[in-house]
């Protein structure tokens, strides 16, 4: 058996159902093989920074390890994708063909360090310098990839690797690491002890959810654990989706992207906040700013990466487990000992909410001009039921974030913010496609200035069939850049804007069908079309740029509204 044979035998034991990549010359020997393979679908992509974002959507939507692969010459095209996972805790094996190791130090064409690139962006750098080698080293980055923070593996096989003949029989898959968490450690009976006693006697409890919750599949256990303790429940933008959101408990998105006065009140005023599977970031806690330095809330930590464990607030109780099993480890702890809660968040939550509630925008935008808001309420309202949205940083995150109200718990939302490059959202929407059902509505939010860096990919979308409908804000510019000069440095729109681009045009010259709409009646009128419409779709809407029309952003909220700008979900 050849070395290629082997590694696809053995991603197959590992029950990989799709690879997505590009081809190369590095790489061709494995294609020869894989086309003789049975199994295993090969999902080619523009470029290899989407391949690894098509890995990084399935993976977040599947619970498995998602596989991407790009030849030499594209390696370095593909670290994008690699810290977006690094950063988010998503596991991903990414193998990268090269030449023979040999050569590189006589300039081979496309020879290079791969090794040096990817050891500070991966949780682990393998390179195959035997063909038997091969079979053990796709063992050891499903395991690594999966255990401990989820994480991407790279898996360097250089082409004359790939040619030999193996001498050993492949091993059987350690089918635990298929999914992931690989494993689920809890934390210890000590710490959760601790961390009961002061949920306990809190009275405004706050527990604020990072998608740790969702990469440990882990919102029963938080809707179980508000309930039981009366905890007011936000979450970060990433971890939308932890709870549903049309729960009495439940406060939306917090910090500092796609939050409101109504969120973030509570976090001001907490007497103790209990951070699950949430790296306490610069976006999640609005800067440090929440609760804020003159707090006297206390703090619990319940995180399975032990460098991010009480990173922001190390003064509290720290968990180190997965969410699911250390959640379920202290309720069951709490119903031995009987606690009783000494208060209930949810009449403070309802009666705030009701005060917060109906404030919009009075909509006297120019002519021709959507108010972002009615055209986010507008589309989650159309959109059939099970939507996933896969959404692009910016006010095609934000908008979303902050009104559409997840109506379920689990992954219908999809963001990467833990990075926030540009160009993510298309691959990686076409990506959780094939993690769902060939049915299921994939909604990609963009915006002009991510579109630029995936238009390529129209062809994808094309060729591949998949039911990924695109929203293209178009706002003639890098939106979010003219905000944040204006507001946070007080300058004019330097390098932001762009020409006039048809977009429905060029959608509909990769063969898609296309529609545009600039104010709520031309948008009413084509979204059920839209949506009916089989197969991939681009729906154009002219928007003002975000320093226009202030999205739920706090530092500009604040800062537009002394300008006398309107900003009605922010006091």
């Amino acid at each position: 058996m050849k070395t290629t044979e082997a590694l696809l035998a053995m991603l197959k034991k590992y029950d990989v159902e799709y690879v997505f990549g590009l081809p190369g010359e590095t790489t061709l020997g494995l294609y020869h093989a894989w086309e003789k393979f049975e199994g295993i679908t090969h999902v080619m992509a523009r470029d290899e920074r989407h391949a690894v974002f098509m890995a990084d959507g399935y993976a977040r939507l599947s619970g498995k390890p998602g596989v991407c692969e790009g030849p030499s010459v594209g390696a370095t095209h593909m670290i994008p994708g690699v810290v977006e996972a690094l950063k988010s805790c998503v596991p991903l094996i990414v193998l990268t063909s090269d030449v023979p190791l040999h050569s590189e130090k006589h300039n081979m064409l496309t020879a290079f360090d791969q090794t040096a690139l990817f050891e500070n962006m991966t949780k682990e750098t393998l390179t195959a310098t035997r063909g038997d080698e091969v079979p053990f080293l796709v063992q050891r980055a499903f395991r690594v990839a999966t255990t401990g923070c989820p994480g991407p593996v790279h898996l360097r096989l250089p082409m004359d690797v790939l040619e030999e003949e193996i001498s050993t029989s492949l091993p059987p898959a350690q089918k635990a690491f298929s999914t992931y968490p690989g494993t689920r450690p809890a934390a210890d009976q000590g710490s959760i002890a601790e961390a009961l006693q002061a949920l306990a006697s809190c009275e405004r409890g706050v527990m604020i959810c990072g998608q740790g919750v969702l990469a440990s599949r882990a919102w029963d256990e938080v809707a179980e654990t508000a309930e039981y303790f009366g905890l007011a429940v936000g979450t970060t933008i990433n971890g939308k989706g932890s709870i549903a959101e049309n729960h009495p408990l439940s406060l939306g998105v917090t910090g500092s992207r796609g939050s409101s006065a109504f969120s973030n009140s509570f976090l001001e005023e907490a007497d103790l906040v209990f951070f699950v599977g949430n790296s306490t970031d610069s976006v999640g806690t609005d800067g440090g700013t929440l609760p804020g330095a003159g707090s006297d809330a206390r703090f619990v930590h319940l995180n399975l990466n032990e460098r991010d464990l009480g990173n922001a607030y190390g003064n509290g109780v720290l968990l180190h487990g997965d969410v699911k099993s250390t959640l379920r480890a202290l309720l069951d702890m709490a119903r031995q000992n009987r606690l009783v809660p000494s208060f209930d968040m949810r009449p403070v939550v309802a009666k705030r909410r009701g005060a917060f509630s109906g404030k919009k925008r009075s909509g006297n935008l120019p002519e021709g001009l959507l108010d972002p808001l009615q055209a986010v309420e507008a589309i989650t309202t159309a959109m059939p039921p099970d939507t996933v949205i896969v959404a692009d940083p910016g006010m095609s995150a934000v908008y979303p974030a902050a009104f559409w109200k997840v109506p379920s718990a689990g992954r219908r939302f999809v963001t990467n913010y833990a990075m926030g490059a540009l160009g993510y959202g298309l691959p990686a929407a076409l990506g959780a496609s094939f993690a769902l059902p060939e049915e299921a509505t994939v909604l990609n939010m963009t915006g002009d200035g991510s579109f630029g860096f995936v238009t390529g990919e129209l062809e994808t979308a094309a060729r591949l069939g998949r039911n990924v409908k695109i929203v293209l804000f178009n706002n003639k510019s890098y939106g979010w850049i003219r905000a944040t000069n204006r507001f946070s440095y007080g300058g004019r729109n330097f390098a932001t804007d762009f020409v006039e681009v048809d977009y429905v045009k060029l959608a509909e010259s990769f063969g898609l069908p296309a529609f545009r709409a600039d104010s709520k009646d031309s948008l009413d009128a084509v979204l059920p079309s839209f949506f009916r419409t089989k197969g991939p779709a681009l729906l154009e809407l002219s928007v003002p740029p975000e320093d226009k029309c202030i999205p739920p952003v706090p530092e500009w909220a604040k800062k537009a509204k002394k300008l006398g700008m309107e900003c009605p979900y922010w006091r």
